[in-house]
Parts: structure tokens; C-alpha cells; sequence
């Protein structure tokens, strides 16, 4: 059986895309006229009075930029102050809990050798007495360290504040 040939579309009948305009053409405008500027002499007043104002700008940048470096530098000085004074009072802490640690264990083997209840009740008390000293003792280190580590590192922050006041002034 022969196949059916489908008939060719005639040429009319194949789709074309439309025509797009053409863009109109960009407006010229007329070339503006150039205007020169006519160069003229500054006074000498005016220059003196820029010169001047210039330099005392760059005077006072100077000063600023001073200030700030040697504060900079306080601030750095101040940091490793409050950092040494931090690691000491760490190292108290320590230092405390490790005696307070030691006392503890001495305590309780010697409650293990008691023999009699109120053997443990004096050791007991004599325990707490010593231990309550001791903590009121590591107290008052401890504050007068804090004390101290404050007051040495706020003390050049406070000078140097001063100082770099002084030199913008």
C-alpha cells in the first residue's frame, strides 16, 4: 500500500515574523558653547588668610594625631597592667582553694581516726573555727589584690586622659 504523501504548504502559507520599525534616529542637539572662566589673581590678603588657615589645620592634625598615639599607647600599657593584675588574682584564687583543699582531706582523716563522738565534735568545731579564719583571711587578700589591681590600672588611664587633654588643648 503506498503512503499517503501529505501535499507541500505553499510558500504563502509558511509564517514570517513582521517587520519591526526602525528606531528613529537619537536628536541632535546643538553643541553648548564652552565657557571659559576668565582667570584672575587672588588677593594677597585672601592667599595669607588660606596659607594661614592651612597651616594651622595641619598644626592641629599634628597635635590630634599625637594625642591619639599616645593614648593608643596608654591603652596598650593599661591592658597588659589589668592583664598581669588578673592573672594574679587568679593565681590567689588557686593558691586558696588548693589550701582550703588540703585542709578538707586533713580533716576528714582525721575524723577517720577518731574513737569517740565527742572526739569528732571537737575536731569538728576546731575545724570549722580554722577553716572560718582562713576564708576571712583569703577574703581580705583577695580584696586588698582587687584594690590594687583596680587602682593600678585605673591610675594611668586617668594621667595619661589628662595628658592627651592637655596636648589637644
Amino acid at each position: 500500500m503506498a503512503e499517503a504523501k501529505k501535499p507541500a504548504k505553499a510558500p504563502s502559507e509558511t509564517f514570517t515574523a513582521p517587520e519591526m520599525p526602525k528606531a528613529a534616529p537619537f536628536p541632535q542637539f546643538p553643541q553648548f558653547p564652552q565657557m571659559e572662566f576668565p582667570r584672575f589673581e587672588m588677593p594677597v590678603a585672601y592667599r595669607e588668610l588660606a596659607e594661614k588657615g592651612l597651616a594651622q589645620a595641619k598644626h592641629n592634625y599634628e597635635r590630634v594625631k599625637a594625642a591619639a598615639e599616645e593614648t593608643t599607647g596608654l591603652f596598650e600599657a593599661t591592658f597588659a597592667t589589668a592583664t598581669k593584675g588578673a592573672s594574679e588574682y587568679n593565681l590567689k584564687i588557686i593558691e586558696a582553694m588548693r589550701a582550703n583543699a588540703n585542709a578538707n582531706f586533713d580533716f576528714f582523716s582525721s575524723l577517720m581516726g577518731v574513737r569517740s563522738p565527742s572526739e569528732a565534735i571537737e575536731l569538728s568545731s576546731t575545724h570549722a573555727r580554722k577553716t572560718f579564719e582562713t576564708v576571712s583571711e583569703q577574703g581580705k587578700e583577695l580584696a586588698s589584690l582587687a584594690q590594687k589591681v583596680s587602682t593600678d590600672t585605673a591610675e594611668p588611664i586617668k594621667a595619661g586622659f589628662n595628658k592627651a587633654l592637655r596636648l589637644v588643648a
